[in-house]
């Protein structure tokens, strides 16, 4: 089995001066999940190389199992800062696709013609599709094949309302993506904050924030090996 772990590029949070990207927990937790689960993973991001990290995913308080064995793994390392361009991988290589989230995927890959393109050719080809915390807001303009937005008719999750308002950027982000889930027609549900909560539906695995992150993996693992 072959899964292709999409991360965002993006390393600005919007006109704050501060940075942002990719959350450590929601990429290290998955990513060994899968690994070690005997699965072939590849990274890919819109611009290749390294991704930017979210510096605040790199707090004490944020640390688990996966991050500090993250950074006590130079293999891992390694392969996260030689990440191939979006624009050159192809959905007929792998078996299921996954976003880990943080803020960076707000700004690019929900805008990114090749991502949305992916989204709908995977789930076309009866791939999985999953994505967790921020990452949900990457299928915003995918559409069904008679063009309907995807989401639509769909149970999902993604970022709460309140956790965005906890973090304090509900006035940052471009979009916040409870909202614009809501807004395309998703069933949109959720747990308590910052509680793991997962949505399966069909092909489509979603997750609420950083603590879902092994929730949808392990959900995910679950459809491959069906």
């Amino acid at each position: 089995m072959k899964i292709l772990i999409v991360l965002t590029s993006h390393d600005t949070l919007g006109d704050t001066g501060r940075k942002t990207g990719f959350w450590l927990e929601e990429f290290a937790a998955p990513y060994y999940a899968f690994v070690d689960a005997g699965v072939a993973v590849t990274l890919a991001s819109p611009k290749g190389g390294q991704p930017p990290l979210d510096p605040k995913s790199d707090d004490p308080d944020a640390q688990t199992d996966a991050t500090r064995r993250f950074r006590q793994d130079a293999e891992a390392q390694r392969v996260l800062a030689n990440t191939q361009r979006l624009a050159d991988v192809q959905a007929a290589d792998y078996d299921a696709v996954f976003y880990p989230g943080g803020h960076g995927p707000l700004w690019d890959l929900a805008e990114d013609a090749k991502s949305v393109a992916l989204i709908e050719t995977m789930l076309a080809a009866g791939k999985p599709v999953s994505a967790v915390c921020h990452a949900p807001g990457v299928l915003r303009h995918a559409k069904t094949a008679d063009g309907k937005p995807l989401v639509q008719g769909r149970q999902v999750t993604g970022f709460t309302n309140s956790e965005e308002a906890a973090v304090q950027l509900t006035d940052v982000v471009p979009f916040l993506v409870e909202d614009e889930l809501t807004r395309l027609g998703g069933l949109y549900s959720r747990g308590p904050d910052w509680q793991p909560y997962v949505i399966c539906d069909g092909l489509l695995v979603t997750g609420q924030n950083p603590a879902s992150s092994v929730g949808v993996a392990e959900a995910l693992l679950a459809r491959l090996k069906r």
